[in-house]
């Protein structure tokens, strides 16, 4: 268990740990909803094994019991037991072993997405953890990760998630050329976030609200390309692109992160598209 946390042994057995009560309900939920589907034919299991301490069983009956009920393998341990399992400093009771299934593009794309979040070689796994969350809480329909990037399954990526990864499909290892080629072709207009763009998202946002003519349309079906933290997106990112775009900076702040930028960027998408609808 404890071997987990670390991405080789991920890799080896295929399995990853979520902690905690968020993350394990919403991954008991997508259990649940997977076993017990409308067209009657259960789909993969989503949790494998949960494991709870005698207080966290008390205080979170629902969970164990629907894991219980949808055939999770499921022990009570001590805190002692549950400590050594994970690499938090203070474990919250509840450790569930999840496969670690990913979805595939061409699934996704099959499925007309109308936003997506792009990541490129984006390393730190709470960034990742968070623009997946804030693509999540958007209505994004997947989040994308080229090669290069951080393990998703990687524990504080999981945790930063807050049990969003169990609720949108994740691509994981593809090509930045294919991945926009693909998008591109599924009838998603590519937008680069960069600080240097020629086109500003309020003046954007504003065409979308006005119905007024733009270069970009933020109601169409869009996908956002996030480059990595430190060095932002190379010269081929910007130019695989079909605009890029940047979030105005009003105030004295150099510059905003990773995670804001896209959560700025996520929801610009998100409100015109529902406004179009």
């Amino acid at each position: 268990m404890r071997s987990l946390t670390g991405r080789p042994a991920r890799s080896r057995h295929g399995r990853f740990l979520a902690e905690g009560p968020q993350a394990v309900r919403e991954a008991v939920a997508a259990h649940v909803a997977a076993r017990t589907r409308a067209d009657g034919v259960p789909g993969a299991p989503v949790v494998l094994e949960l494991y709870a301490t005698d207080e966290a069983a008390q205080r979170y009956p629902r969970i164990v019991a629907d894991a219980l009920e949808h055939g999770v393998r499921t022990w009570t341990v001590t805190d002692e037991v549950l400590a050594a399992m994970t690499d938090t400093v203070t474990p919250q009771g509840l450790v569930a072993v999840c496969p670690t299934a990913t979805a595939e593009l061409p699934d996704v794309l099959a499925r007309r997405p109308r936003l997506v979040a792009l990541l490129d070689r984006v390393r730190d796994p709470g960034n990742a953890g968070t623009v997946l969350r804030a693509a999540d809480a958007a209505g994004a329909d997947a989040v994308v990760l080229t090669a290069g990037s951080v393990d998703v399954f990687n524990p504080k990526c999981v945790r930063s998630t807050a049990g969003s990864l169990f609720h949108l499909p994740v691509v994981v290892g593809v090509p930045l050329e294919g991945a926009v080629s693909a998008l591109r072709a599924a009838g998603c207009s590519v937008l680069a976030a960069d600080g240097t763009g020629a086109l500003d998202l309020d003046d954007l946002a504003d065409a979308a609200a006005t119905a007024a003519p733009a270069p970009v349309d933020l109601a169409s079906p869009t996908a956002w390309l996030f480059g990595n933290e430190a060095a932002g997106l190379d010269d081929a990112g910007r130019a695989a692109a079909d605009a890029v775009v940047r979030v105005p900076l009003h105030g004295r702040a150099e510059s905003l992160n990773l995670a804001t930028a896209a959560v700025v960027c996520l929801y610009a998408s998100a409100r015109a598209q529902r406004r179009a609808r």
